[in-house]
């Protein structure tokens, strides 16, 4: 079923009525749905699927330092859009999706427990990871929460985190490894390739006539690989095509701007728009300014030699 999306309190009464189920839920940001994320989600899966109740979701958009300080937020790994289509492939129901601004900012923890949990989604259950902080200048803490559901009548469950090689799962641990270019940590770190999505865009023509064709992808996403060649999985629509992508400025050709320029393999289409998404799966080296465009043709055809050597192996 598709998820259902309401963003305000107002649009979650009028979609589910007045006499709506009750909802197991969790709450967060959820930037990336790594694997800690998914273990929550799928708890509240498991409570609402033997209660009968709703699946949902309560998450903040834009991210709360965004507005609180701004000059400290964090890159984002993941859109809205994405955060949604991931809520709705793991089965859940409904997310509220609550615009974080200075109002909201200034609701105590007993008030946004009130309005949005008792009152507005009739939780019954509230799944949270053991570090989440809720209200007026984050004063609520798991053991707040526990005393605020007693009182309205919902559950409060603490998940515990999810470590891999004795790393605690977290979104700013797979920030580090994409901004450092280690995809393949982020990927283990997500249960799933790290991907970017956009639209296709034209470029500048210059690597289908002088080194290899090219599809040039535009995104809204905020955080990038580091610079760099990487081996991809590119999906154009329902169709998908071993690539490697050069994440960069394009330095052979005195390029400025960054871009982001995937070699499908075995793919001789021209393409001019539509969706377009990458998926990083290894990084091979370092975006690199040649001498010659022969040169710079020559390692891209190697590039794309240890591409084909990675999908052999897989």
């Amino acid at each position: 079923m598709p998820l259902v999306t309401a963003h305000s309190a107002e649009e979650w009464a009028a979609h589910f009525g007045q006499a709506r189920k009750p909802a197991a839920l969790a709450i967060g940001n959820f930037d990336g749905l790594h694997l800690g994320h998914q273990a929550i989600l799928s708890a509240v899966l498991k409570r609402a699927r033997e209660a009968g109740w709703l699946a949902a979701v309560l998450t903040l958009f834009p991210h709360p330092p965004r507005v609180l300080q701004p000059a400290k937020a964090p890159l984002l790994l993941c859109s809205l859009p994405q955060r949604l289509a991931g809520f709705e492939s793991m089965g859940l129901d409904a997310a509220l999706v609550l615009e974080f601004n200075q109002a909201l900012s200034k609701l105590s923890p007993e008030e946004f427990a009130h309005k949005f949990l008792a009152e507005t989604m009739r939780a019954k259950a509230v799944l949270v990871g053991e570090n989440f902080r809720f209200g007026h200048k984050q004063s609520g803490d798991v053991k707040l929460l526990g005393e605020l559901g007693r009182k309205l009548g919902f559950d409060a469950c603490v998940v515990p985190p999810v470590k891999v090689n004795g790393e605690i799962v977290s979104s700013t641990a797979v920030r580090q490894a994409v901004a450092e270019g280690q995809v393949e940590i982020a990927a283990r770190l997500l249960g799933r390739p790290y991907s970017i999505a956009g639209e296709i865009h034209a470029g500048t023509g210059q690597g289908r006539k002088l080194v290899v064709p090219t599809l040039n992808l535009s995104t809204e996403q905020e955080l990038l690989p580091k610079k760099g060649v990487y081996v991809t999985e590119t999906h154009l629509g329902e169709r998908r095509f071993p690539s490697v992508t050069n994440v960069g400025v394009r330095p052979t050709f005195d390029g400025a701007g960054l871009s982001i320029e995937s070699h499908l393999l075995d793919f001789s289409e021209a393409v001019t728009g539509g969706p377009l998404e990458v998926r990083f799966l290894a990084r091979l080296r370092d975006e690199q300014k040649f001498a010659s465009v022969e040169a710079l043709k020559k390692r891209v055809l190697e590039d794309i030699g240890a591409t084909r050597r990675y999908f052999a192996k897989v």
